[in-house]
């Protein structure tokens, strides 16, 4: 196997969550146009994450949240977002590290990332050539958006399933509709 000294998959994972800090950055100067709404998941355990206690013993390893009509304060930095949100109408601060983010999804447009979080199983790549035939894509759980679904249906999946298709899952998708 070839050794990629290009690192293709760290230079395109920080791509993407370039993409993830644009939104968020535009959301804090002007909020939500339209219909827009994120959910964001993330790894609850990983370094930098903060939780009050009550919300860790909930989601001690992975949390979603929904950035739609209820959340105030977001900051957005170089390296994380902090943001308050209300859990069972209870204000709470968090502070996720973009390096804890797994997926990404504003239904509104059927748009979705899957992001790798050191530590965490790789999420599936592009690859080319003989190292394509030769990967072993692990059998992952996916949200499956169809287009023309209703808003509720998309997020019904998502808040059952907890996952977010591939960006490739997702054309692929588009496409055979």
């Amino acid at each position: 196997m070839v050794k990629d000294y290009m690192q293709y998959d760290a230079m395109a994972q920080e791509a993407l969550r370039g993409v993830l800090r644009d939104v968020l950055t535009r959301v804090e100067k002007s909020g939500l146009p339209g219909d827009h709404h994120l959910y964001i998941i993330f790894c609850s355990d990983f370094p930098g994450v903060e939780l009050s206690p009550r919300l860790r013993a909930r989601y001690p390893k992975e949390m979603t949240i929904v950035l739609q009509h209820q959340f105030w304060s977001l900051k957005v930095s170089e390296e994380a977002f902090e943001v308050d949100l209300s859990f069972n109408r209870r204000l709470e601060h968090l502070r996720v590290p973009f390096n804890a983010i797994k997926g990404f999804l504003d239904p509104s447009v059927e748009f979705g990332l899957q992001l790798f979080v050191e530590g965490e199983e790789a999420p599936l790549f592009v690859k080319s050539g003989e190292a394509a035939k030769n990967a072993a894509a692990p059998e992952r759980k996916a949200v499956t958006v169809q287009q023309g679904e209703g808003k509720a249906a998309r997020e019904s999946h998502l808040s059952s399933q907890g996952r977010i298709v591939p960006l490739d899952q997702f054309r692929k998708k588009q496409s055979e509709s």
